[in-house]
């Protein structure tokens, strides 16, 4: 396994597993939440505090945003991403597929990994008419052809072609110890058709990534450079049909890929039989990350069918609204009845934040819009998610996953 080695200490018989993966930059341990830092920085949060408050072991940064700006070539005459971020861990970059999609047909209509509550894993899903106008206005363009995408900068307008080619090299020179084979992410209302063809150009991008980063990777060699070897994972598609999810994942699981991302978008009633399909096929020695899906009651219904690591924006998106996890659920800190409110955050989970500041002082600070708020809020958010993880992991161990989930569960009301 090029870059990285994945060891399984403990396997449930549903398919929940725990297990630490080494790289050449630390190790993490598994199932692991990769915190997200998409520009190189986890908003309102240092470095250090990501580690020693937060009990942080691994990030994820983006390959789009980063090429935007500053550039790989920044990143790397900085000496690489770790260097540039501070960050002395493990470190992961996503391929940017999802955030070039994000710019043609899904923009300005809210994409989410997840389909409404009310939409079945193999049923359609009519949403607001796609409007093309708003598509091909200045900086919210994306094209896509089987060699690669077109698209203009959200930053200026400008013009940039993103292939597979293109994406490995860029990861490449931001020098991760983990990072994805450029994909094609189709709108979560495609029809059946579109999401067929759109798997079908994510393999062939695979394939292309895949030779791309051996062809990089010998060529480094042979210079002598001695930086360590980067692993590639590659991505299953499928969107929401499970026979598709299936194909994908016998087709990307027969590559020679480090791990695998599972990618694409879910419905919520329907995420165990989606990740199933597309789990079965793939080897079991290798690591899974199921891309931008993190709330807590989706971590447990993935990690009890296999999925070894996740990334998403959500706790810090939502503490910079004023909302904090509890094991109640999520409150709103702008909700007036904190205002006199001096109880910690949450008891239930402890931590830094929780056993200093109490609801009162950051519905002040929010109310006030002080930035320690969004500051205070997220080192919580990031505790709570990494905490959830520490107890999911060692519950494994124990052999008490389903005890910790049905309890969590019992009292965590979303």
């Amino acid at each position: 396994m090029g870059g990285i080695s994945f060891t399984i200490e403990h396997a449930l018989r549903g398919g929940a597993r725990a297990g630490v993966i080494q790289t050449p930059h630390g190790t993490f341990q598994t199932p692991a939440f990769v915190v997200v830092g998409t520009k190189g920085t986890v908003k309102a949060v240092l470095p250090k505090d990501l580690k020693e408050i937060v009990g942080a072991e691994v990030a994820l940064a983006n390959t789009y945003h980063l090429f935007l700006q500053p550039g790989e070539n920044v990143v790397a005459e900085a000496g690489g991403l770790h260097a540039f971020m501070g960050w002395g861990g493990p470190l992961i970059t996503d391929s940017g597929g999802f955030q070039v999609f994000s710019l043609g047909a899904g923009f300005e209509r809210q994409v989410s990994k997840f389909l409404p509550s009310n939409v079945g894993f193999t049923k359609p899903y009519i949403p607001a008419l796609y409007d093309e106008d708003v598509t091909t206005q200045h900086g919210k363009l994306a094209l896509v052809d089987d060699e690669g995408v077109s698209f203009t900068s959200h930053i200026n307008g400008t013009l940039h072609r993103f292939t597979p080619e293109r994406s490995v090299e860029i990861q490449h020179k931001l020098g991760a110890d983990i990072f994805f084979a450029f994909d094609d992410f189709v709108r979560p209302d495609a029809p059946r058709e579109e999401q067929i063809s759109s798997m079908e150009r994510t393999h062939a991008w695979a394939k292309r990534s895949l030779t791309a980063h051996q062809q990089m990777d010998y060529s480094r060699l042979r210079q002598g450079s001695g930086e360590p070897k980067q692993a590639i994972f590659g991505i299953v598609q499928g969107g929401r049909y499970a026979d598709l999810r299936m194909q994908s994942a016998e087709a990307i699981g027969a590559m020679d890929f480090d791990g695998f991302g599972i990618g694409g978008t879910f419905s919520k009633v329907d995420l165990g039989e989606a990740l199933e399909a597309a789990i079965m096929p793939l080897p079991e020695e290798k690591p899974r990350h199921l891309l931008g899906i993190g709330e807590p009651e989706d971590l447990f219904e993935a990690v009890a069918h296999g999925v070894d690591m996740f990334d998403c924006v959500q706790p810090t998106r939502l503490a910079r609204t004023g909302t904090i996890y509890t094991k109640r659920g999520k409150i709103s800190l702008l909700n007036k009845k904190y205002i006199r409110d001096f109880s910690p955050l949450d008891t239930a989970t402890g931590g830094y934040a929780s056993d200093n500041f109490s609801k009162a002082y950051l519905a002040h600070l929010f109310r006030s819009k002080e930035m320690l708020g969004p500051i205070i809020a997220s080192l919580h958010n990031l505790f709570f998610i990494l905490e959830l993880m520490r107890n999911i992991r060692y519950s494994i161990l124990n052999n008490k996953f389903d005890v910790l989930r049905e309890e969590f569960l019992a009292s965590f009301r979303d």
